[in-house]
């Protein structure tokens, strides 16, 4: 009975009426901040009702949202997403989110779910559904995209708040890189124009996308500072970094003349079409085919030639992974691969106790020389 009577004083507290006004107030605390406002009822009863329904609606979350407009679904919110990555991005990124985004609404409860109304489990609902699908770098390649979706919808409030959205463990890094014996069997096993590209890849670390992308117009091959062997421009890529110019081997110098020699097109890898270059999935599938040929009989497995983890990207790694050997810092390595931060770059450099040791003996040279230029200046 005392419970009873206690909690009905707690309730009466809350609720009365000021000398100045004919209506009802409500006051209480809820997470340490006072809440005090007319429920422009005279009834007391109705503002207890009142006062419940705001209560309930702290204890939700929903205080703020009444004047919100409704979240859009997925699908309608495509749009707007399209829109700002089209303005902020590079081509090849918003080739990217484009196409993860069109995956994400091939499943209808997602497709049609308000951006309010995505949570973990529904996340979890849509990545049992891809696994059957395709490969689990995909679905992290998908995750990202809804990811970046769902902050920038925070960002521009149209939501409250974002679920977590966590990438699946066990993703392989394209790690992998050719030791000189393997790169001279492989390229001696590719057709010539798969040959040349994969030369100036594993030669100057460019991404797939702008080496197919390159024109004769953006290739230099006369010596000019410090590039010997001449050097050829980037135009756009993956990051804001992505334009660029890259110095030339003796090598992809030579490929790179013998291919200008012959050309009928502006670009420097031609797709079936002299207007158009070479796709980069077309050059991947002709990858495929050198590593492994096509089975020579009926119920026979795939020759795997070189290793399963050597694709295309592996040329580009290995190219930064040899600068690195070859003692450039991070910087040079991050302005060479057009990367969006050092901090990528950082993982190509592997200083040993031998190049720390060169290192400061360049640095106590420097200080030696500094010192005798000012005593003879004295």
């Amino acid at each position: 009975m005392e419970n009873k009577i206690g909690a009905r004083k707690e309730k009466t507290v809350s609720v009365f009426k000021r000398e100045d006004s004919e209506y009802y107030w409500y006051k209480f605390s809820f997470k340490g901040k006072l809440y005090q406002r007319p429920a422009r009822v005279k009834n007391r009863r109705q503002e207890e009702k009142i006062e419940t329904a705001f209560r309930t609606q702290l204890a939700n979350g929903e205080v703020g949202l009444e004047h919100q407009e409704p979240a859009p679904t997925l699908e309608a919110f495509i749009k707007r997403f399209s829109d700002h990555v089209h303005v902020h991005n590079k081509s090849a990124t918003v080739r990217f989110y484009l196409e993860k985004s069109r995956r994400l609404v091939e499943w209808e409860p997602l497709k049609q779910a308000r951006l309010n109304h995505i949570d973990e489990a529904l996340i979890e609902r849509y990545i049992g559904v891809r696994l059957k699908k395709v490969a689990l770098h995909s679905v992290n390649h998908e995750l990202r995209t809804l990811r970046r979706m769902l902050h920038l919808a925070l960002e521009w409030k149209v939501i409250r708040a974002v679920p977590k959205v966590r990438l699946l463990p066990g993703e392989k890094n394209r790690d992998f890189v050719l030791d000189p014996k393997t790169e001279q069997t492989y390229l001696a096993a590719c057709p010539s124009l798969l040959r040349d590209a994969a030369t100036v890849l594993v030669d100057s670390g460019l991404r797939l996308g702008e080496a197919v992308a390159l024109r004769w117009s953006d290739i230099h091959l006369e010596p000019a500072g410090d590039g010997r062997y001449g050097w050829l421009y980037v135009r756009d890529g993956k990051s804001k970094n992505a334009t660029r110019t890259v110095p030339l081997t003796l090598r992809a110098n030579s490929v790179l003349k013998d291919r200008m020699k012959g050309a009928t097109s502006e670009w420097v890898f031609p797709g079936d079409s002299p207007d158009q270059h070479i796709l980069g999935t077309s050059l991947a599938h002709m990858h495929a085919k050198v590593c492994r040929p096509p089975k020579k009989g009926k119920g026979q497995e795939k020759d795997h030639r070189f290793p399963k983890e050597f694709v295309l990207h592996s040329l580009r790694h290995t190219a930064l992974t040899r600068l690195g050997e070859a003692r450039a810092d991070s910087f040079t390595i991050k302005r060479v691969a057009g990367h969006f931060s050092v901090t990528v770059s950082e993982r190509y450099v592997h200083p040993t106790a031998e190049t720390v040791q060169l290192t400061f003996g360049r640095l106590e040279e420097n200080n030696r020389r500094a010192i005798e230029g000012v005593n003879g200046n004295n």
